[in-house]
């Protein structure tokens, strides 16, 4: 078999033949994952919707999108999931928010109750350093030392170092606040979703 000569030419065709082959290949892989990767993440969200409710056996009644704009201006985006127990009667919602933490974006899921108290809350996602900004998935757990649950954020949650209430974790007082924002802007969706004309910066919501 000749020996393909060394030019510019043939260079340029045997790497843009490789990197064909590799987007061919790499297609085919996220193709064939992309539908067990969105049914963990169904399975893990109604996991959480359970978890930060408190309950076990529920429903999702009713998903609401609500759009806010933020101190800065930017418009931000809030799922409210509405639940309700095997009876039908009204929980109250998980809400999903997302803020820009230390290392990345965090998003958290809320459970709220009827009257706008904190049931519980579990990360979605996070880019947190381990150790230290990652502890926000307990440290703020009934019990804990930041403990929120039973807490209603009318007035805003706020780290202790800002004069707030709420002890912030060790050495990580920026993920603390961006927590504590995700749960605040959570709060503000979820009565958004109950009534637009609430003065909570709500300014576009649509039903589903």
């Amino acid at each position: 078999m000749k020996k393909l000569e060394s030019t510019l030419l043939n260079m340029v065709l045997v790497l843009t033949s490789v990197a064909v082959i590799m987007g061919g290949i790499l297609a085919l892989v996220n193709h064939l994952t992309e539908g067990p990767i969105a049914e963990q993440k169904a399975t893990a969200l109604a996991d959480g919707i359970k978890t930060v409710m408190c309950v076990s056996d529920l429903t999702v009644a009713s998903t609401d999108t609500v759009k806010q704009t933020d101190a800065k201006g930017k418009e931000l985006t809030y799922i409210v999931y509405n639940v309700c127990d095997a009876k039908g009667e009204d929980l109250g919602a998980a809400v999903e928010s997302t803020t820009g933490g230390f290392g990345g974006d965090l998003k958290v899921l809320v459970g709220f109750d009827t009257e706008g108290s904190i049931l519980g809350y579990t990360l979605l996602e996070h880019a947190e350093t381990p150790g230290l900004g990652a502890k926000a998935d307990n440290w703020f757990q009934k019990g804990q030392k930041g403990d929120i649950i039973g807490k209603t954020p009318a007035e805003p949650l706020t780290v202790s170092k800002d004069g707030g209430q709420v002890d912030a974790i060790t050495a990580s007082t920026i993920t603390s606040r961006a927590f504590l924002l995700a749960v605040n802007n959570a709060y503000n969706a979820y009565v958004g979703a109950l009534n637009t004309d609430a003065e909570t910066g709500a300014s576009k919501q649509v039903k589903n």
